[in-house]
């Protein structure tokens, strides 16, 4: 057997975008871009919604999930995901829930499930957030959770969350 460089095997890796300060749609456009040109081919996103802060108070969030197709691991796109933000103004990465430019989230990698200390996929608490579910069921209401067993459009139906989130394009 010859093994051929040029073969990579690709994967589909959905992501969540989110942020509410500065400005959105120049953060967002730019942050695709990146994603773009750093993970990989953005094959797929959902119109951007606005959402209510999930955990705090602030001001409105916009959230679009993407898809990307890419040859990078998880953990290489968790860390350009988070130098991404870096570049895009997130001066602070914690565990609190606050106001940010943008946060990047890796919602699935293919029907990995992976539990390490730095990053844990499927994204564990999608389940419970409609800003999460509606965008992600616009474009991918199909696909299939591989803990649960559900489709992301049933993951909707169930989710107890009950914040407003809109379409704004």
């Amino acid at each position: 057997m010859i093994f051929d460089a040029n073969l990579l095997i690709m994967a589909e890796v959905y992501i969540l975008l989110g942020g509410n300060v500065g400005d959105k749609s120049k953060i967002f456009k730019e942050t695709r871009k990146l994603i773009d040109e750093r993970i990989g081919l953005i094959i797929k996103l959902s119109s951007i919604y606005e959402s209510e802060p999930w955990g705090f108070e602030s001001d409105l969030f916009w959230n679009q999930a993407i898809l990307v197709e890419t040859s990078l691991n998880p953990h290489d796109i968790l860390h350009l995901t988070q130098s991404i933000e870096k570049t895009m103004g997130r001066t602070k990465i914690s565990d609190h829930y606050e106001s940010r430019t943008i946060d990047i989230d890796i919602l699935f990698y293919n029907d990995l499930e992976l539990n390490s200390s730095k990053l844990i996929l499927p994204h564990p608490k999608m389940g419970e957030r409609n800003f999460v579910l509606i965008p992600l069921t616009e474009i991918a209401p199909e696909k299939l959770h591989p803990g649960t067993h559900l489709k992301v459009k049933e993951m909707l139906q169930i989710c107890t969350d009950r914040l407003k989130v809109e379409k704004i394009d």
